[in-house]
C-alpha cells in the first residue's frame, strides 16, 4: 500500500492539472463546453449571447467597472439617445452622495444583475419594485395627486421610466392633453432622405436583364435575373458586380456567390448597425466570438452563428426553426421585396397572439385598403411600420439622415418608446397611453378599445386648471 500511494498521488496531481487546465482552456480560448461556467439562466434581452462572455466580462479582473463598460459598449448610445433621466452623472455628484448610499446608479448591475432568474423582473430588473420610493418617498408632499398610490405604481405603463421618459414627461402631457384619440390625417412618417440643397440632383441610369454584368459562369436562374430586374437595385443602378464583386477594382476575377451584411453595409450602413442591435442581429455583432485560436491547435477561432427562431423564447413557427436570420431572409436575395419584409417575412416565423392578430387588425384593414389604392400612400400600418420605423439619424458634426431602423427591439421595452416614435402620428396621446397599456389590447394587435385608463394626463389638466385658477385670483 505505501509503494501504491506515491503513484496515486502523481496520479491525482496528473488528472487535477490536466483537468484544470481544460477547464482554464475552455474558460479563455471558449469552445463547445463554455456553458458549464454559466452560473445561472440568462435573461431574455441577452441569452442570445451568453456564450459570447467577453461582451459582458470584458475584463477577467475588471469587476464591476468592467461589467459597466459592457453595459455601455451596447447600450451607452441608446440611453444617451433617451436622454437618460438618471445619468450616470447624476450619481457620481458630491451631492448627491447621499443617494448613491440609497441606490448605487452608478453602475447598472445595481439594477440589472444577470443569472438572477429568480429574482428578475420585467425589463430584466432584479431589484425589489419599490425602489423609486428609496429617493421619492415624499413624493405626495409636492404631488397630492400621488398621495395613497402604492409602493411599486412609479413605473407602472404609462407613468414613469426610470431612463427614458421622452413621451412621459409633464411639459409633452400637457402639450398634448387635448388631442382627439384618431387624427384627421392618418398618416406615418414616410420620409426616406434629407437631401441638402447642394447635393447632386443625379439620376441613377435604370438597369433591364440585358443589362445584367455577371459573368457567364455565374450568371444562375433566368428567374434570379427578372428579380434583380424588378427591384431597387437595378433602378437604381446596382448591377450584379456591385454586389457579387465588392473588391472588382483590386481583384477583378474574385466573385462572391453569396454576399454577407459586409457588403450591404457599404450602401446601407445604419440598417446593418441597427440590424445587429436588434434581437435580429446582435449575434452577428462585431467582437461576438466564442471560440479563438490557441497555440496547439485544439480551439479555432469562431464567432456566433446568425440567430435562429429554434433559438428564441418567443412563439415560433416550428417549420422556420432552422432558418438563419440574415438580411436576405427578409428581403430575398434579389427581389430584395420591401413589400415582402414589411409583413409576411415576420409572420413566416412569428407565432405569438399579437402577430396572429394582425391580419383582423384595423391597422392591416389601412393597410389592404392602402394597396388597393382606396387610401393614400401611407395611410396603411405593417409590423415594419411600428417596429422598424423611420427615424432621424444625427452624427457628432451636424448631419442629419432619415434611416429605416433594423433594431426592433429599439421602441418596444418599455413600450411607451413607440409613442413618439411611431404611434404620435396617427393617434392622440392619451388613447396611446391607454393603448399600450393595455396587455390583451396588445395580444388582439389593438382590435378594440383600451380596457385600462391611465390617470397621468387626468392630474396635469388638473394642474392645469389649478394654475389657472390661481392666475385669476
Amino acid at each position: 500500500m505505501k509503494k501504491r500511494t506515491p503513484l496515486l498521488w502523481l496520479l491525482w496531481v496528473c488528472l487535477t492539472l490536466t483537468g484544470g487546465g481544460a477547464f482554464a482552456a475552455t474558460m479563455y480560448y471558449g469552445g463547445d463546453y463554455r456553458s458549464i461556467f454559466l452560473i445561472g439562466k440568462t435573461t431574455d434581452g441577452h441569452h442570445q449571447i451568453e456564450m459570447a462572455c467577453d461582451a459582458c466580462h470584458t475584463d477577467m479582473f475588471g469587476g464591476i467597472e468592467g461589467l459597466q463598460k459592457g453595459c455601455m459598449n451596447c447600450h451607452g448610445a441608446e440611453l444617451k439617445a433617451a436622454n437618460d433621466s438618471h445619468p450616470r452623472s447624476k450619481f457620481v455628484d458630491p451631492r448627491n452622495a447621499d443617494r448613491v448610499e440609497k441606490l448605487d446608479a452608478r453602475f447598472c448591475v445595481t439594477c440589472h444583475r444577470e443569472h438572477q432568474p429568480g429574482i428578475t423582473n420585467a425589463m430584466a430588473v432584479t431589484m425589489p419594485t419599490d425602489y423609486c420610493a428609496l429617493c421619492h418617498e415624499d413624493i405626495a408632499k409636492n404631488r397630492p395627486s400621488h398621495e395613497g398610490l402604492a409602493f411599486d405604481t412609479c413605473a407602472s405603463a404609462g407613468c414613469h421610466n426610470f431612463h427614458d421618459n421622452r413621451a412621459l414627461y409633464e411639459d409633452f402631457l400637457e402639450k398634448r392633453h387635448a388631442e382627439p384619440d384618431f387624427k384627421d390625417v392618418l398618416l406615418v412618417n414616410l420620409v426616406t432622405w434629407t437631401p441638402s440643397e447642394d447635393a447632386p440632383k443625379k439620376k441613377p441610369v435604370v438597369l433591364t436583364s440585358a443589362d445584367a454584368d455577371a459573368p457567364a459562369a455565374h450568371m444562375g436562374a433566368p428567374e434570379h435575373t427578372a428579380d434583380w430586374a424588378l427591384s431597387g437595385h437595378a433602378t437604381g443602378g446596382v448591377n450584379c458586380s456591385g454586389c457579387h464583386q465588392p473588391r472588382k477594382r483590386t481583384r477583378p476575377d474574385e466573385w462572391v456567390a453569396a454576399p454577407g451584411a459586409d457588403v450591404c453595409a457599404t450602401c446601407h450602413a445604419p440598417e446593418v448597425k441597427t440590424f445587429t442591435e436588434g434581437k435580429h442581429g446582435m449575434r452577428q455583432r462585431d467582437g461576438l466570438w466564442v471560440s479563438r485560436d490557441d497555440a496547439f491547435g485544439p480551439f479555432k477561432s469562431a464567432d456566433l452563428s446568425p440567430m435562429t427562431p429554434a433559438l428564441a423564447r418567443l412563439p415560433m413557427k416550428s417549420d422556420a426553426h432552422d432558418t438563419a436570420l440574415t438580411c436576405n431572409t427578409c428581403h430575398g436575395a434579389h427581389k430584395y421585396d420591401v413589400v415582402f419584409a414589411q409583413v409576411e417575412a415576420c409572420e413566416s416565423c412569428h407565432a405569438d397572439d399579437h402577430t396572429k392578430a394582425f391580419r383582423m387588425s384595423p391597422h392591416n384593414s389601412a393597410r389592404d385598403r392602402e394597396m388597393a389604392g382606396e387610401l393614400p400612400k401611407g395611410s396603411g400600418v405593417t409590423c415594419a411600420t411600428c417596429h422598424m420605423p423611420r427615424h432621424l439619424l444625427r452624427d457628432d458634426y451636424g448631419g442629419e439622415q432619415v434611416i429605416v431602423t433594423h433594431n426592433q427591439n429599439d421602441n418596444l421595452r418599455p413600450n411607451e418608446k413607440m409613442i413618439r416614435s411611431v404611434c404620435a402620428d396617427c393617434h392622440g396621446l392619451k388613447f396611446t397611453i391607454d393603448a399600450l397599456a393595455d396587455p390583451a389590447l396588445i395580444a388582439r394587435n389593438f382590435k378594440g378599445k383600451p380596457a385600462h385608463h391611465i390617470e397621468s394626463i387626468d392630474w396635469v389638466e388638473n394642474r392645469m386648471r389649478e394654475r389657472a385658477r390661481q392666475k385669476q385670483q
